[in-house]
């Protein structure tokens, strides 16, 4: 549980709540549910099992006892000397698929050097957890690097001499994915948060599938089919409420899209058109990091969006707006015979 010092009033070693709480992101309402699974109290975004992490909220209630109240820590202290003071022993945490492990409940402080094997912090959700940052991201670039391979492959191209375009396009593909959790990872390292690439056990499933069903539709010449592509994320230890910090983590991974996404824009109308088709490919670059920005701004579920939408609306609809309105161009440029026109050589 979340909790925020605005809303408790604490006398010693009780506290009383002026309304009641979400256990899930630790705001007051005046109405929350029940959950019949794991005992707690939700509000309405909250209220579903798939929403507050029902079956983790069971792990740890099953694997830690609740602390007693002279035991218990509401505040989140985000200073190294405690860090160094306090061990992990007896902590309770929960990890979210987003890229944030929130700490709830917590008896001790975020130990220095939570990543290392000897902090012993059994992280959820995480495969290889202990392993080498640079061996997750070499993991989870190969991936979307195959992917993209598969997405883009045309014999046509190989066969009109622009075979190279397949590898470039995968290249763009990944570059997209690893830039968008570099901004995330770096801003979090800006505010003092331990931060690493960490490869998603279910994100790693749904593109082993994704990357299955790819395979299949290429050899097979069929439609291909829809796959998702989520090998891992940025886990950030600390992030434990919706504020200025978390909603600048957050919008870091968009933001670098659209400069990205924009970047390639520009270069592709500096091309000149004789060197076409690669005016054309940048072009399709650029579309892509606008798309993915776009969908991680949708304000659902583990998505970006969410987080950002609840810290700061504007911040959120002028992101969100310069997303789409460039997206809407790519897609004019890349899919259309008008489009294509500021590319092609008459």
């Amino acid at each position: 549980m979340l909790v925020n010092k605005r809303n408790i009033i604490n006398t010693e070693f009780y506290m009383i709540y002026s309304m009641p709480i979400c256990y899930h992101c630790g705001r007051e309402f005046n109405e929350v549910f029940h959950c019949e699974k794991c005992g707690q109290t939700y509000c309405s975004l909250h209220k579903d099992p798939i929403d507050h992490e029902c079956n983790l909220v069971l792990e740890t209630n099953k694997a830690n006892t609740l602390a007693n109240s002279s035991e218990f820590n509401p505040s989140y202290v985000n200073s190294q000397a405690h860090y160094q003071a306090m061990s992990s022993s007896g902590s309770i945490g929960r990890a979210t698929t987003d890229g944030t492990y929130t700490w709830y409940r917590q008896e001790k402080q975020i130990p220095e050097n939570a990543f290392s094997p000897s902090s012993g912090i059994d992280f959820k959700g995480i495969l290889l957890a202990h392993k080498s940052e640079l061996l997750h991201f070499l993991i989870g670039g190969s991936l979307i690097f195959v992917i993209g391979l598969i997405a883009f492959w045309d014999s046509q191209l190989f066969t009109l001499g622009y075979g190279w375009a397949v590898f470039m396009l995968a290249g763009f593909y990944m570059t997209a994915f690893l830039f968008h959790e570099f901004g995330h990872r770096q801003v979090a390292i800006h505010f003092g948060l331990q931060t690493k690439f960490r490869l998603l056990t279910f994100g790693m499933l749904l593109t082993v599938i994704g990357l299955l069903t790819g395979l299949f539709s290429l050899i097979s010449n069929s439609p291909a089919l829809p796959s998702l592509a989520l090998p891992g994320a940025v886990v950030v230890l600390g992030l434990d409420k919706i504020n200025r910090k978390t909603g600048l983590c957050k919008a870091a991974g968009p933001t670098i899209n659209l400069i990205y996404g924009s970047i390639l824009l520009v270069i592709s109308f500096l091309i000149p058109s004789t060197l076409y088709p690669l005016n054309y490919f940048f072009a399709l670059a650029a579309y892509l990091n606008y798309m993915l920005g776009a969908f991680n701004m949708i304000p659902l579920g583990i998505l970006d969006g969410q987080n950002i939408f609840k810290w700061n609306k504007n911040v959120y609809f002028i992101l969100m707006g310069s997303l789409i309105l460039l997206l809407i161009l790519t897609i004019a440029l890349v899919y259309t015979p008008f489009g294509n026109s500021f590319y092609f050589p008459f």
